[in-house]
């Protein structure tokens, strides 16, 4: 019988970059006072539907948001550098504004996502890709038959969507990358098959603030 592996994949909660739209990257952001509820919020939301292993990105808005989740489900948190963000070079520490204004021709590019582009010192968008779904891969293999939460960046979740369902690198996203939004995938010998994607509910209302 074929080994399957669910993956709940998450992106951190919310930073004060975030809400400045500045490139963080690879550069060590914390989460802010919401970012740190999300994750409280989060790690309510699996305590029922709880993984098996939790594997996050080493970079602390990432670890920190997968932190709650294992001290609520007594789990042990792995990390690992393959689940960083995208290194956007010297565009890092840049809002989005300022890349525009500073490098016209570079942000250009960016943003017609050329797979074979990256800014000064950052990586290429098909780099970037191809070591996140490699990452992805790795870590499902290792834990077939399990449920694996992933807690990374909106750049990875990015690429795990396109691999998921077969779309070009280039194509315009119009899928949503919230903070701390619940997205779910199966890993099989075929690859990736999306679930389920940008489940928020644990984010809205007060619910949970109650419990």
């Amino acid at each position: 019988m074929e080994s399957v592996t669910r993956i709940i994949a998450v992106r951190h909660g919310e930073t004060a970059w975030n809400v400045e739209a500045r490139l963080q990257g690879q550069l060590d952001v914390a989460l802010n006072e919401n970012g740190l509820a999300q994750a409280r919020r989060l790690a309510e939301a699996l305590a029922d539907d709880a993984p098996d292993v939790i594997v996050s990105s080493d970079l602390a808005r990432a670890r920190d948001t997968a932190q709650a989740v294992a001290d609520r489900t007594g789990l042990p948190l792995a990390t690992d550098p393959g689940l960083r963000e995208r290194h956007f070079g010297i565009f890092q520490g840049h809002s989005y504004a300022e890349v525009e204004q500073r490098w016209p021709e570079e942000s250009a590019r960016w943003r017609r996502r050329e797979p074979g582009y990256g800014p000064e010192s950052g990586e290429t968008l098909q780099a970037f890709y191809e070591r996140s779904v490699a990452t992805a891969t790795r870590l499902a293999r290792a834990h077939p038959g399990r449920t694996l939460l992933l807690v990374t960046h909106g750049g990875v979740l990015d690429c795990l969507y396109r691999a998921a369902s077969r779309i070009a690198l280039d194509a315009p996203r119009t899928w949503e990358l919230a903070n701390t939004g619940v997205n779910r995938l199966l890993h099989t010998a075929q690859g990736f098959t999306l679930v389920g994607w940008g489940d928020i509910q644990h984010l809205q209302g007060d619910a949970l603030d109650e419990v």
